[in-house]
């Protein structure tokens, strides 16, 4: 069974390069504290600048909690993350779905972001439920992130 990828565009201020560091590199500056999953506040996400690195959140007691690898670092155009929550929010190894962001020049000082998130039928029995759910989510992130790029780009003029 193949369930359709999870795909939304959008533009944001500033260059590629500018796009694609403000969100490889300083997504703890802009996804909200409380929507992680598990106990307690976020203090930082981190995305490990290296294809093999880690995709991860820093909780307020210090502890890590994984939330996949990076499958392709590739900037200013792409960045590929297995993507491995489980039907818990916990990570699990054995489970990767892709989320793949692109970075391309949308003019006048803009870029073009696409976010992917495919191979959700790997969920297996929670598949639909699951792309309900994140379909429901990424909007809302996705949003987080343009108002945080545009607020630095406008920062930065």
């Amino acid at each position: 069974m193949s369930i359709a990828p999870i795909r939304h565009s959008v533009d944001v201020k500033g260059t590629p390069e500018q796009a694609f560091m403000l969100f490889a590199t300083r997504m703890g500056e802009w996804w909200p504290k409380n929507m992680t999953p598990g106990e307690g506040l976020m203090t930082d996400m981190v995305i490990e600048p290296r294809t093999g690195g880690k995709f991860y959140e820093v909780k307020a007691d210090g502890t890590h909690h994984q939330y996949g690898t990076v499958l392709a670092w590739n900037p200013p155009g792409q960045l590929l993350i297995g993507w491995q929550l489980g039907k818990d929010w916990k990570f699990d190894p054995d489970l990767v779905t892709e989320v793949e962001l692109t970075f391309e020049p949308a003019g006048e000082g803009r870029t073009r972001m696409t976010l992917e998130h495919r191979h959700l039928e790997r969920f297996g029995a929670i598949a639909q439920e699951r792309r309900a759910q994140l379909d429901g989510g990424w909007p809302t992130r996705i949003a987080d992130f343009v108002a945080f790029a545009d607020d630095n780009a406008s920062a930065n003029a």
